[in-house]
């Protein structure tokens, strides 16, 4: 086991990594200048390996979306607290630049990342009016196999 180097980035390289992603963000953001939306619904979908947040329009019209994976993160560490915090924060950038003033929140699954992702849209300043489990629970489900007969 030897020592273990702590990788550093300079300012320089965090300023470019800030860069892309607002590239990126004004790339996707595909909204015409006309159309005005003041609300909008945010889905949280939180599984075991990843976590993904759309923002759509009350008809259902997507107009933005990201993921961990998409941010970068890979294997298990998207699936992660921190991940799912970088995300939402994406997601506010992208929200502040379309123009949306309400928002209503809709988390579905089950993963770790559900929490941090719904605290770091609310710390970011966007003004939720409702928060909504959509988390599918099964009732009795499908009926069992017969018993096995050897």
């Amino acid at each position: 086991m030897g020592k273990k180097r702590i990788i550093t980035k300079t300012e320089e390289e965090l300023l470019k990594e800030t860069e892309k992603l607002e590239t990126k963000v004004e790339k996707q953001i595909k909204v015409k200048a006309s159309q005005k939306i003041k609300e909008a619904r945010v889905y949280i979908f939180s599984s075991y390996n990843n976590t993904i947040i759309t923002l759509t329009d009350l008809r259902g019209n997507v107009l933005y979306w990201t993921s961990a994976g998409k941010l970068g993160f890979k294997g298990t560490k998207k699936a992660t607290p921190f991940a799912a915090s970088k995300v939402a924060e994406t997601m506010v950038e992208a929200v502040k630049k379309i123009g949306i003033e309400k928002v209503v929140v809709l988390i579905k699954g089950i993963g770790s990342g559900r929490e941090s992702a719904l605290r770091s849209l609310a710390v970011r300043g966007l003004d939720i009016i409702s928060i909504k489990d959509i988390t599918p629970i099964p009732h009795n489900g499908c009926r069992p196999p017969k018993v096995r007969r050897v």
